[in-house]
């Protein structure tokens, strides 16, 4: 789908980055972004509406490459991804900008500002600091992580070399290309359906017309490349809760990946633009538990509410609790070293196993 979305025809200031990779040259004078599945065409000094790619002297420029907005030391449970790597720890990074816009997004002073800012890294110097905490990955996160990807890519690179791993926080919003740039790099990734992809909240609350671009990401990224995909769905009440769509989702899910692909149901809480909705009733986060579990799906989870049972992973076999946890935390592991169920042997679809980190002090800010 072609979007022509510009956040200024005229910038008040030139800017200049380093040329993108993702992007084609047009015949009238143009470039066609292909980073996301807007597919900005921009002419002369016209930026996406991301507003960190641009159009600069007949190429495509990425502003942000090599600046950092914000760094943080953060479990790997936090992003959520729970059947990857269990209690490791990562470095979460961001750029400016953001494909979306989101009413609701909590991280808004840096994604919906539409300001190019950050603390300069190279590559290397983001590996280092990633290596300098002890962290065992590298999280590309708080903003859509596929608007900087060729600056992700580079630093994902590395640090494959120094034995890190790579995770996106993506709203999935992606193109073929893409995808297939992640496949250099990419060792995991979280997608968040927004309002389980009902498209009435995605254009109302996020100006994504049509939600379909998200699931044909999935379907790329399975048939293409070997990452581990994690499903997340942030519920808005009375906005985006709707149970039917909930049912639809699912029934994709189970129907392409199978019973075992997790599914978080994020706990909504106001911000940004949508100050005057109230968080999630954890009953409605609890219907939608019962749609995942009724449509077939093993290993659903409900999110942002520390403490409830449904934060833990159960083994499907013997229900017992596999991993226990309260929040980011894990208080019990309940599997053996090959991530089978202790109690009746059963085989979880766990990547890797407890990291040694777990135990460690995981909440640091580092930018």
């Amino acid at each position: 789908m072609k979007m022509f979305a510009y956040i200024s025809q005229k910038p008040s200031y030139r800017m200049i980055g380093k040329e993108a990779i993702l992007y084609e040259k047009l015949p009238n004078d143009k470039v066609r972004c292909t980073a996301c599945a807007r597919y900005c065409e921009l002419g002369k000094n016209q930026i996406g509406l991301c507003g960190i790619r641009g159009e600069v002297d007949g190429r495509l420029d990425l502003f942000v490459y090599g600046k950092v907005i914000t760094g943080h030391v953060d479990p790997i449970e936090k992003k959520p991804a729970v059947h990857y790597m269990p209690g490791s720890k990562v470095f979460s990074i961001a750029t400016t900008g953001c494909n979306w816009l989101c009413k609701y997004c909590q991280n808004y002073d840096i994604s919906q500002r539409r300001k190019v800012e950050g603390t300069d890294m190279t590559p290397e110097e983001v590996v280092q600091t990633t290596l300098n905490y002890k962290a065992d990955g590298i999280a590309y996160t708080y903003n859509q992580p596929s608007i900087f990807i060729e600056y992700a890519r580079d630093v994902g690179v590395i640090a494959r070399k120094q034995g890190l791993f790579n995770l996106f926080v993506s709203n999935g919003y992606d193109t073929p290309e893409t995808v297939k740039m992640m496949g250099e790099f990419l060792d995991c990734i979280t997608v968040d359906f927004k309002g389980s992809a009902e498209p009435q909240f995605t254009r109302r609350y996020i100006g994504v017309p049509d939600p379909k671009p998200i699931f044909d990401t999935l379907l790329e990224i399975r048939d293409k490349t070997k990452i581990h995909v994690e499903i997340t769905d942030l519920i808005v009440p009375e906005a985006g809760d709707d149970l039917d769509y909930a049912k639809k989702l699912c029934k994709f899910i189970y129907e392409e990946f199978g019973p075992e692909m997790p599914i978080h149901f994020l706990r909504f809480h106001p911000d940004y633009k949508m100050m005057e909705f109230e968080p999630t009733p954890v009953k409605t986060l609890e219907k939608h538990y019962e749609v995942a579990k009724k449509e077939g799906l093993q290993y659903a989870y409900i999110g942002n509410v520390p403490g409830h049972p449904l934060e833990h992973t159960y083994c499907p076999e013997c229900n017992n609790i596999a991993v226990k946890r309260f929040g980011f935390d894990i208080e019990e592991y309940n599997l053996d070293q090959n991530n089978r169920c202790k109690n009746c042997g059963h085989q979880l679809p766990i990547v890797g196993t407890l990291s040694k980190n777990y135990k460690r002090e995981r909440f640091q800010f580092v930018l």
